[in-house]
């Protein structure tokens, strides 16, 4: 018995003929939000890199939500959780955001501390 997926992407808003154009739908949507990463990597907004949150730079939150979103549809789509139970779903899903959250909160930390090491001269720039 053949399983059909289903082929609408970002909650039935768009949807496919068949699996290839959903494969090509999905790769043009990932390929955008790189792109978008790409071009604000290079161009770093100036809006973007003097605020902050958390600690940390707005551009710094603004690459860390766009690899959570392709990370997102890389899971749903290619790996094709969207078919499986939602008891596996769930699994997957709340270990990665709670993992997720614990990277970012080590790496405020830990990012913080460092730059107090180095702004209050305990150790000197050599790099």
């Amino acid at each position: 018995m053949a399983h059909e997926h289903k082929l609408a992407i970002f909650r039935g808003t768009v949807k496919f003929k068949n699996n290839i154009t959903k494969i090509w739908g999905v790769f043009v949507f990932l390929s955008i939000v790189t792109i978008i990463e790409v071009v604000l990597g290079i161009i770093k907004p100036e809006f973007l890199t003097e605020n902050r949150f958390l600690a940390m730079k707005l551009l710094n939150w603004v690459f860390i939500i766009l690899t959570l979103v392709k990370a997102y549809y890389i899971t749903w789509d290619f790996m094709h959780m969207r078919d499986e139970k939602s008891s596996l779903r769930r699994a997957v899903v709340w270990t990665s955001v709670f993992l997720i959250c614990y990277l970012i909160l080590i790496l405020l930390i830990e990012g913080d501390y460092i730059y107090e090491v180095y702004k209050n001269n305990f150790i000197k720039f050599d790099f």
